[in-house]
């Protein structure tokens, strides 16, 4: 059998997030990518993981709401939007897959298994969503609470201390004026293609000097990209 088979690692995943589980198939559920079951040709029944995905996707929001309302009064609602989804992006969450070796234990296709980019960033973010939604099904609030405090909440150090929570572009323009007293300004570099699909490539400046390059396919992303290697370039994030 599948369980019998993933067993090992979901003994070891499980150890690491403290749960002792009454029912070990959800998190093989949770751990099961949509594309598996194109290929699976055994005979018990399985079934992919979006559902328990939309479960931890839920409790996931309401944990770390809580935890920000009650422990940051001095916060804005605005403010604690941001550093909420600082902590709950995919990014975020796929750090908190690696630091669970998620990846290990992951049911998928063939082609999804050799897909190492951008693709298995977003596998492994829902992947946590739907373990998140296990240990709620399965243990309750307060087991999944404890969870999310240990492997999501752990990063708000870093979140607030390298204000993480600021988009790319606000968080240049803070230490460009701190640092230099200069606001950056952006320019369109280069518009190509139809109407219905352009790419954009942004340059941004601090006066006349270019600190930084992005592309995208509206001019508010690759300003994003552009702030964001403005920032690696100066090591500010």
């Amino acid at each position: 059998m599948l369980l019998e088979e993933h067993k090992p690692c979901l003994d070891r995943l499980v150890a690491t997030l403290g749960v002792v589980p009454r029912d070990l198939s959800l998190f093989l559920t949770a751990l099961t990518h949509r594309s598996f079951l194109n290929e699976y040709r055994g005979e018990e029944s399985l079934e992919h993981n979006e559902r328990l995905e939309f479960l931890g996707d839920a409790v996931l929001e309401l944990c770390v709401t809580d935890f920000l309302f009650h422990n940051f009064p001095e916060k804005s609602e605005g403010e604690l939007t941001a550093i909420r989804a600082a902590l709950v992006n995919t990014q975020a969450l796929t750090e908190v897959a690696r630091a669970l070796n998620i990846n290990d234990c992951l049911l998928l296709s063939r082609g999804e298994a050799k897909d190492t980019g951008r693709a298995r960033q977003f596998i492994l973010a829902n992947a946590v969503e739907a373990l998140i939604g296990a240990v709620y099904a399965d243990q309750g609030y307060e087991a999944a609470r404890r969870c999310i405090e240990a492997f999501v909440l752990q990063r708000l150090p870093k979140v607030l201390n390298e204000r993480l929570w600021l988009d790319a572009k606000s968080y240049f323009q803070e230490r460009a004026q701190e640092r230099f007293g200069i606001t950056p300004t952006y320019q369109i570099l280069e518009a190509t293609g139809p109407d219905h699909n352009r790419q954009f490539l942004v340059g941004v400046f601090l006066g006349e000097e270019e600190v930084g390059r992005g592309t995208g396919s509206s001019k508010q992303e690759a300003e994003q990209q552009a702030a964001q290697q403005a920032l690696e370039r100066y090591g500010w994030r």
